[in-house]
């Protein structure tokens, strides 16, 4: 830890994950809360398989979400309601797009930062669920996974950090300093991700969507640099 790793700043703040529906249906049955799926009708909307229940795209087996998933369905009381798939998560993605595509309900897990993200927009394509209380299982049952807002989207929201040799950083004052004050949004790695998922993923590619971020934000980007000169100093 601290006596090996220098971490100083945040990278980035506020990758959030959890449930999401289509903001078409949202709207039209003002969905708020995940728990509000406990209603059968509700839940029809989201039947893709013609069992009569929701049908959600969970994730990958035996990844850290389909525990918390599987023990939020019971949790919340939604096991007679919504089933959560589990599978292969971008084959599950491609068929929840596609059905966004014909115009129909989704319902859905994910993770930012995420090319989904940058796909289905929070606020303008879909919209976050709530969740009716914090739930989750094993180590983290304690966790209280309510936001500073009130908000409670049922797991809690991540942040990164630079983390480098300590004796390095310690020899490297400007690095360091470049370290403690990059930092980037979170919609700007969803683009990113989503220009990769679209063929732009060869090093070639990267760096020139590096080279069009820095250019985009070259203010900030000379202050970093500014910044870190100084500390070199």
């Amino acid at each position: 830890g601290d006596k090996k790793f220098y971490r100083a700043g945040t990278y980035v703040s506020g990758a959030a994950q959890g449930y999401l529906i289509d903001k078409k249906t949202a709207e039209q049955y003002h969905i708020t809360n995940i728990a509000q799926l406990k209603d059968p009708k509700i839940a029809q909307l989201f039947d893709s398989n013609g069992d009569g229940k929701a049908d959600m795209t969970g994730c990958t087996p035996g990844w850290g979400c389909e525990a918390v998933i599987n023990h939020q369905n019971t949790a919340f009381g939604l096991s007679d309601t919504v089933t959560a798939n589990m599978g292969n998560y971008s084959a599950m993605v491609a068929d929840t797009l596609a059905r966004f595509k014909q115009g129909k309900p989704i319902l859905y897990y994910t993770w930012t930062p995420y090319w989904l993200s940058d796909v289905l927009k929070p606020g303008r394509d879909v919209v976050w669920l709530q969740v009716p209380f914090s739930s989750l299982p094993g180590a983290q049952s304690k966790v209280d996974t309510k936001l500073p807002n009130g908000a409670n989207y049922g797991f809690p929201v991540n942040t990164m950090h630079i983390v480098a040799n300590k004796a390095w950083a310690e020899k490297n004052p400007a690095a360091a300093t470049l370290f403690a004050e990059m930092k980037l949004p979170i919609t700007d790695i969803n683009a990113e991700n989503a220009a990769m998922h679209a063929g732009q993923a060869s090093e070639a590619d990267i760096n020139r969507h590096v080279d069009g971020w820095i250019h985009a934000h070259q203010q900030q980007f000379d202050r970093w640099i500014q910044d870190a000169l100084a500390a070199a100093k």
